[in-house]
């Protein structure tokens, strides 16, 4: 079943990338979807290559995308998002499992909608994999607004970390808070939190 409401939320805003390898559910967080297609009804998302889900969706070629609402705290981002799925079980304390008709986990809490998909093409973009999915099913869950990446600076990120006086320039990443010290970030630096680049990183004043 396809709720078309659900097509609103993917317009903009932050999402939970939910997949599955065997026994094993994983979740990151992505801030690239969008509707591609009506007929048949496709989406695009961008995933980092250096997520464990990344490599789920690549190997088994389906997923869940479920937006994040304004209703969400920083705890969705400090658990799907700064820590890696190779080290903890993310879903361990997940209280009620939910899952769609594809098999897959959504967490009710913190999300607007849940939509299932179906891999049909991948594109290599280097550090990130495009991948183009048929819609299977998408349900509204609330009336909640999607959250803007406006929204998370204004309210659920945290405040940047101080870091200890060395005399060195520090940088703070945008969308985590972490702080990188030295001249420069290198071109090839990845936030160790939030696996973001140098692009991400500003000049703390």
């Amino acid at each position: 079943m396809i709720d078309n409401k659900t097509l609103f939320n993917i317009s903009y805003g932050l999402f939970v990338l939910v997949a599955r390898q065997g026994e094993k559910d994983n979740a990151c967080i992505i801030n690239v979807a969008q509707q591609v297609t009506n007929d048949p009804l496709q989406l695009m998302i961008c995933v980092n290559k250096q997520n464990l889900t990344h490599d789920m969706v690549l190997r088994t070629l389906k997923f869940n995308l479920c937006p994040l609402s304004e209703e969400a705290t920083m705890k969705p981002f400090q658990h799907f998002g700064f820590q890696s799925g190779r080290d903890v079980d993310k879903f361990a304390e997940c209280q009620q499992e939910l899952r769609t008709d594809n098999g897959l986990l959504y967490l009710p809490r913190f999300i607007n909608a849940v939509i299932s998909c179906v891999v049909t093409k991948s594109v290599d973009l280097g550090t990130h994999t495009m991948f183009i999915a048929r819609v299977m099913e998408a349900k509204a869950l609330s009336d909640s607004p999607s959250i803007t990446y406006a929204y998370y600076q204004q309210h659920i990120k945290p405040a940047p970390a101080a870091a200890p006086t060395t005399g060195k320039k520090k940088w703070v990443c945008e969308v985590c808070g972490y702080v990188y010290e030295g001249d420069e970030v290198p071109d090839d630096f990845v936030c160790p939190w939030c696996k973001h680049g140098k692009i991400d990183f500003k000049l703390m004043e």
